[in-house]
């Protein structure tokens, strides 16, 4: 007699509408996928932390901007670390998990990120430019981001934002990742339009960019997006690294590609469950 499968609580927000994406079609879609080697409930993020008693494994996907539900976040994660809930991404990440803070870090680490400062006294470390962007420590979704002229740059108020020069980049390229394995890369050849994405194929350089992030966050397993620009220059330089609920575009790739992926997240989340 075969085993029971594992239940897995996956957690989404079906009705976030987020600006050029299908949260919901993705979800559905990965979620049925996943139903061939798991028992799968969706719920959203409010219902989490009163149902995952039920089950093997928490699965956070696109569960929108957790800004918008920060209490019930910050409960949910209390009590899955307090019970021992396997939660995948895991909640040791150290991006955007935690906020932006993580990037002013890396600038001051000398990592190749857009040139960040959170302090007032560090504002004379960045380049000059002609505008500049102040988003918020806990922003998503550029939720709350503001762009200020360099004559007013003094006037801003640091504390919970951090400041970067606005960068005038080529476009804009992500890297798509689980646990530390490289699955495929989209870009936006318009800086204008984020979400058009076409299929992006990395060279080895670009390929090395992205696994740094990923070695810094050291999360043995989950997913991850890597986003970048491309600067004037032709470096890359680090927008985000996205180990919370990172979309994943899957509708624009292909099927072998999409089943790959799929392939690769159930053999993740075997590992996590062992």
């Amino acid at each position: 007699m075969s085993a029971l499968p594992h239940r897995l609580l996956y957690v989404t927000d079906l009705g976030y509408e987020a600006k050029g994406r299908r949260y919901c079609d993705e979800d559905i879609r990965l979620s049925a996928r996943l139903r061939r080697d798991f028992a799968v409930a969706l719920c959203h993020p409010l219902d989490a932390a009163r149902l995952m008693a039920s089950f093997d494994a928490v699965v956070v996907r696109n569960s929108g901007p957790v800004l918008h539900y920060q209490e019930a976040y910050d409960a949910f994660r209390e009590q899955a670390r307090a019970a021992g809930t396997r939660v995948y991404n895991p909640l040791t990440g150290r991006a955007d998990m935690t906020g932006k803070r993580y990037l002013a870090e890396l600038s001051a680490a000398g990592y190749p990120v857009i040139p960040t400062v959170e302090r007032a006294e560090d504002l004379g470390l960045l380049p000059e430019a002609e505008m500049y962007v102040v988003k918020p420590r806990a922003g998503a979704d550029s939720i709350g981001m503001e762009f200020v002229p360099g004559e007013r740059l003094a006037d801003v108020v640091l504390g919970e934002v951090l400041v970067q020069p606005r960068i005038p980049f080529r476009y804009e390229v992500s890297f798509y990742f689980v646990d530390r394995d490289f699955q495929y890369a989209l870009y936006a050849p318009d800086p204008g339009r984020r979400w058009e994405l076409e299929r992006y194929e990395p060279g080895a350089a670009d390929l090395e960019f992205a696994r740094r992030f990923i070695d810094w966050n050291t999360l043995e397993h989950g997913i991850q997006r890597v986003d970048a620009c491309r600067a004037p220059d032709g470096e890359l330089l680090l927008v985000e690294l996205e180990d919370l609920n990172p979309y994943l575009s899957l509708d624009l790739v292909d099927e072998g590609t999409r089943e790959a992926f799929a392939v690769r997240m159930t053999a993740s989340l075997r590992d996590v469950l062992r």
